[in-house]
């Protein structure tokens, strides 16, 4: 894990910001450059899908409502996309009903902004989501590790997850998951048993406390939806007044 402080200007973390008014655009670059942040602007979906081919960001700011395309279609497309589904994405837009929270954060936004909102909430949340970046010398740990031949699947019960390939199956037969319900899954599968609160579960899986817990119900009322019909429909089980676990297969 990296400490933003002790990074030289170089080093601090690469933004994209995707904004096509131009006063908030400028806004955020200088909110984040005033705080060290590298920043690359985009005006449209064309030009931030060019500004990613020639350089991957660390995080990427995106408002919803664009010209050319709507954010949340481009978060799809990222989401579906191994070479981009890991990038951090945060949604700051005007759209703040509800159902427009909820539904951005289950195509997939890291965290979910309203403007007009407030300088020192926003670096905090960009803060927040950069916290796991992984120092240099863990990246090449990392890649060292990742090099060497593993087994990345966690079983428990019927369930098979490969977390490389990013499967999951039941019985054998495929699951189709968006990422945080895979990310749901995959902690339940690794900790059987546990019980989980909904503060643990938006720690581990969206790693922020900005998000309503409200949120962890409605991701796990979709999985729990996907598992129906299978052999792993009760697989988690709600723990009135806690929270969440899953079956343990094994007693």
């Amino acid at each position: 894990m990296t400490s933003l402080e002790n990074l030289s200007p170089t080093e601090m973390p690469e933004l994209l910001i995707v904004e096509d008014e131009t006063a908030i655009r400028e806004l955020v670059a200088f909110v984040c450059e005033s705080e060290g942040f590298r920043v690359n602007r985009a005006e449209d979906i064309a030009s931030a899908r060019a500004a990613l081919a020639a350089s991957r960001p660390d995080l990427i700011l995106l408002d919803w409502m664009l010209p050319d395309m709507s954010g949340l279609d481009w978060l799809k497309e990222l989401r579906s996309d191994r070479a981009w589904s890991s990038i951090p994405v945060i949604m700051l837009t005007a759209r703040g009903a509800e159902a427009d929270r909820v539904c951005g954060l289950e195509t997939g936004a890291d965290d979910y902004i309203v403007k007009p909102f407030l300088p020192r909430e926003l670096v905090a949340r960009i803060r927040t989501q950069l916290r796991r970046r992984p120092s240099p010398n863990e990246a090449e740990d990392g890649a060292e590790r990742r090099a060497e031949p593993r087994e990345t699947a966690v079983v428990c019960g019927p369930i098979r997850i490969d977390e490389s390939k990013f499967e999951v199956a039941i019985d054998g037969k495929p699951v189709r998951l968006s990422v945080k319900e895979f990310k749901l899954l995959k902690l339940f599968a690794e900790k059987p048993g546990r019980v989980f609160s909904r503060a643990q579960l938006l720690e581990s899986v969206w790693q922020t406390a900005f998000v309503d817990e409200r949120t962890v119900d409605v991701h796990m009322l979709r999985l729990r939806k996907i598992l129906a019909g299978t052999s792993a429909e009760d697989f988690v089980e709600t723990v009135r007044g806690v929270g969440y676990r899953a079956k343990d297969y094994g007693s």
